[in-house]
C-alpha cells in the first residue's frame, strides 16, 4: 500500500501516476520534469517569503532612527530640534501628501487637535469614517468616550494633544500596514518634537508598538512605563475597545491615575 503524499513532488508524481494508469499519459506532463517543476515552485514560494520580509523589514528600518533624548536628559544625546517652528507650519507643509495609497482614498488629511503647549499628549493608531469626515482625531463614538476619561481627570481636549500614528483612514478601517506607517510616522515624531508633552499615552496595541518599535503585546506593554526619545510614554487600551468590553474601563482609569501621578511627578521636579 502506497504511504500518502504530503510534499509536492510527492503529490505531482501521485498525480502522474493516477493519470497513467487511467491511460490519459499523451495529455500530461512528461513525468520526468516533475521534480524540476516541484523545485521551481518551492523556489518561488521561497522567494515570495523573501520578498514580504524584506518589504516587512524595509518599512520598519525606515522607522528606526537612533533613540534621541528631546530634552537633552541622563544618558541622551542631546535635544534633537524640530524642524518646523509651530504645528500649523508643519501641518501646512504635509496636508497634501500623496507618500501612500491612503492619500488617494482620503476625505480629509486628519493632522491632530489640542494645545501646542500640552504636557500630556494622546497618541491612536489611525482615522475613522468620522475623524475622516471632519479632519480631526477622535470626534466618533470612542472620542465621546475619551472626553469622557479626560473629564474625570479634570482636563479637557483642548488642554491635552490628540493625534494619530496615521493620518489618513485606512479602507475599511483596517489595520495600518507597515509601509503605511513608516510614511506616516515621521510626521508624529515632529508633532512630538514640536509639542515637547511631559508625558505620552498610547492608545491602543498598534500605537503602542508603533513608538516603542517593538512586536510586543498589548498586555505586556501595559501597567509599565517605557520612554520614547526621552519623554515617558505609557501603553492602554484604545476607547474603542471599551465600547466593546467596558470591563477594560477599571484597567484604563488605572492607568490614567498613572498618568496623573507622573505629571504631578514631573511637575514637582520642575517647580
Amino acid at each position: 500500500m502506497r504511504e500518502k503524499p504530503t510534499t509536492l513532488p510527492e503529490l505531482l508524481q501521485a498525480a502522474l501516476r493516477s493519470q497513467v494508469e487511467l491511460g490519459l499519459g499523451e495529455m500530461i506532463i512528461d513525468p520526468a520534469r516533475v521534480e524540476t517543476l516541484a523545485a521551481e515552485a518551492a523556489r518561488g514560494a521561497a522567494n515570495q517569503r523573501e520578498e514580504w520580509v524584506d518589504r516587512m523589514d524595509a518599512a520598519v528600518r525606515r522607522t528606526s532612527p537612533p533613540p534621541v533624548d528631546l530634552f537633552g536628559g541622563a544618558g541622551g544625546t542631546g535635544p534633537k530640534a524640530a524642524q518646523f517652528g509651530t504645528l500649523a507650519e508643519h501641518r501646512a507643509a504635509i496636508c497634501e501628501c500623496r507618500n501612500c495609497p491612503l492619500g488617494e482614498t482620503r476625505t480629509k488629511f486628519v493632522y491632530g487637535v489640542g494645545s501646542p503647549q500640552a504636557e500630556l499628549m494622546f497618541v491612536g493608531e489611525a482615522p475613522g469614517r468620522d475623524e475622516d469626515l471632519k479632519g480631526e482625531p477622535f470626534v466618533g463614538r470612542a472620542g465621546q468616550l475619551l472626553d469622557k476619561i479626560l473629564a474625570a481627570m479634570s482636563m479637557a481636549r483642548a488642554e491635552v494633544y490628540i493625534a494619530n500614528v496615521l493620518k489618513c483612514r485606512p479602507p475599511d478601517n483596517r489595520d495600518p500596514l507597515p509601509e503605511e506607517m513608516a510614511e506616516c510616522l515621521p510626521y508624529l515624531k515632529e508633532q512630538i518634537r514640536i509639542i515637547r508633552p511631559k508625558v505620552l499615552c498610547a492608545l491602543g496595541r498598534i500605537a503602542g508598538q508603533a513608538l516603542l518599535e517593538t512586536k510586543t503585546p498589548l498586555g505586556q506593554l501595559r501597567k509599565r512605563w517605557h520612554e520614547y526619545e526621552g519623554v515617558p510614554l505609557l501603553v492602554t487600551y484604545h476607547p474603542a475597545a471599551l465600547l466593546r468590553f467596558p470591563e477594560y474601563k477599571k484597567e484604563t482609569w488605572e492607568d490614567m491615575q498613572m498618568v496623573l501621578a507622573k505629571l504631578d511627578e514631573l511637575r514637582s521636579r520642575a517647580g
